[in-house]
């Protein structure tokens, strides 16, 4: 018996600490070196140094002098990342939505932009298209007695291309910006 529990024992305390302690500290040493800023939660800091968010996870703003992300079906907190998992045929996910667009409905502006109305799969987009945000633009510079012109250039100025896919704003650097004008 001693024979075959010797080698067993002695295999998993080996392999605990390859995959248990080895591994880790040599992954967490290469995304530090080398991914520094993504290893440490792409945090977005003002110009005071303090951390403001992430630049990957939406946060909600209320109030008409900002730029409002989509929807989060978790109230914007990360331990409840996900979707509502409302199906479209559900009268719950309809009723949300109706409610939400008569809220952000602007006469005479169109219909409020889908993005404005949907939660992201993971209920924490940080990025609209720019249609969503041109949608807004009116009521913030409104809020701010700002030009829409200089909105308009601040927007452009935080649109991404990303390597796939439409243009898109975050929300969190555009408001950001916002704040320092």
């Amino acid at each position: 018996m001693s024979s075959v529990l010797r080698p067993a024992l002695s295999l998993i305390v080996l392999m605990t600490l390859i995959t248990g302690v080895a591994y880790p500290l040599v992954v967490t040493g290469v995304a530090q070196v080398a991914f520094a800023d993504q290893a440490n939660g792409s945090l977005v800091r003002d110009d005071s140094g303090k951390v403001r968010g992430s630049a990957l996870i939406a946060q909600g703003f209320a109030g008409d002098a900002w730029f409002h992300p989509r929807p989060s079906a978790g109230a914007f907190a990360t331990v409840a990342s996900g979707a509502s998992n409302l199906a479209p045929s559900n009268p719950a996910l309809a009723a949300r939505v109706i409610e939400d667009a008569n809220k952000l409905l602007v006469p005479g502006q169109g219909p409020v932009p889908l993005a404005l109305l949907t939660t992201s799969g993971s209920g924490l987009d940080p990025h609209l298209p720019p249609q969503a945000i041109d949608y807004q633009l009116a009521r913030v510079a409104a809020a701010r007695n700002l030009p829409a012109d200089r909105l308009r250039a601040l927007v452009a100025e935080h649109t991404e291309r990303p390597l796939i896919g439409p243009l898109v704003v975050n929300v969190l650097a555009l408001n950001l910006a916002l704040e320092r004008l």
